[in-house]
């Protein structure tokens, strides 16, 4: 007899506004939709949660009192690989911009029509796993200019053996370049797989998302020679890629 599969865990993300009149009934409306929804006022109720449990998502609200959603996200960044989505009022494309390139995935304006946040979500998880999975292959880490990757745990290691902290949005976007090594990507097609947003806004992100990762995995991120600028055509992982076991 065929033992059924293990029901799924729900998703459960993590809400952080100080706004209780938004806040409350959009966890209420989130969670009909089947999230489960832990609640924040502020970033430092946020932060004392996330040290005590894992979410799958984060949104985050940008304008709040002391720590604001930036400052917040940031953190998010070095610490969690954890997507995140902000929602806010700040509508310009500046605005979106920056808080794409400091490494949320995803920028909702208020006020939205609560079925497209869900939409966004989904959206955002379904990118996440989709790397992730398509990543993982048979549960083999990728090598590559003696650094190592494991996509399962989304743990990336220098050559010395020394773990490097990468964002969601980052880790999308090596794992892009590993899986095309020596292949020119350009913009249209990394924004495709790394955001899925639209190309002519955020061309800018893609380069400031590179140029962090730059910093984490060249020697000399001023003189790049691992993740190379083809001009007029995108950028090159421009290295051999290796698939290994993951207790290799």
């Amino acid at each position: 007899m065929t033992e059924p599969a293990p029901a799924q865990a729900p998703t459960k993300l993590l809400l952080v506004d100080d706004e209780g009149s938004l806040r409350e009934p959009l966890a209420a409306y989130l969670a009909r939709q089947g999230f489960v929804v832990v609640e924040a006022s502020s970033a430092a109720e946020a932060r004392t949660k996330l040290r005590d449990e894992p979410f799958d998502l984060v949104l985050l609200d940008i304008m709040m009192p002391g720590e604001d959603g930036l400052s917040l996200c940031r953190h998010l960044v070095e610490t969690h690989a954890v997507p995140t989505i902000f929602i806010t009022a700040k509508g310009e494309a500046t605005d979106r911009i920056v808080g794409l390139e400091i490494g949320a995935d995803d920028y909702v304006v208020k006020p939205f029509e609560p079925r497209e946040l869900v939409a966004r979500i989904r959206s955002v998880l379904r990118r996440a796993a989709k790397g992730a999975g398509a990543a993982a292959g048979e549960d083999l880490a990728y090598l590559f200019d003696a650094w190592k990757l494991d996509p399962v745990k989304r743990r990336l290691i220098d050559p010395e053996g020394a773990l490097v902290s990468i964002s969601s949005v980052e880790f999308r976007l090596l794992v892009a370049f590993l899986d095309h090594p020596r292949q020119v990507l350009d913009r249209d097609r990394l924004l495709d797989m790394v955001q899925g947003r639209e190309a002519h806004l955020f061309d800018r992100a893609v380069d400031n998302q590179v140029s962090r990762l730059r910093r984490k995995v060249e020697r000399d991120s001023r003189n790049p020679t691992l993740i190379q600028t083809v001009w007029g055509g995108g950028y090159m992982l421009a290295a051999d890629v290796r698939r290994v076991p993951l207790d290799d």
